[in-house]
């Protein structure tokens, strides 16, 4: 990962935090407007792509960790 893209790991792991946020966005709006199953979907979709995030997020620490050692 991000070594074909010329991306830093760590943007990598920004760009999934901003569409789960985005994706978060758009079920608290379709629920606000009453879209039961778009809200359903879309809050899915930010749980998977939050919890991705989160095991990219422990895995640049723990390289970090490793190669300053």
């Amino acid at each position: 990962m991000g070594h074909g893209s010329g991306q830093k790991p760590i943007e990598e792991i920004f760009i999934c935090c901003r569409w789960a946020l985005l994706f978060l966005v758009v079920a608290i709006v379709a629920g606000i407007f009453g879209f039961a199953g778009v809200m359903v979907a879309a809050a899915g979709i930010a749980k998977l792509l939050f919890y991705v995030f989160l095991v990219l997020f422990v895995v640049s620490l723990a390289m970090s960790v490793v190669s300053r050692t």
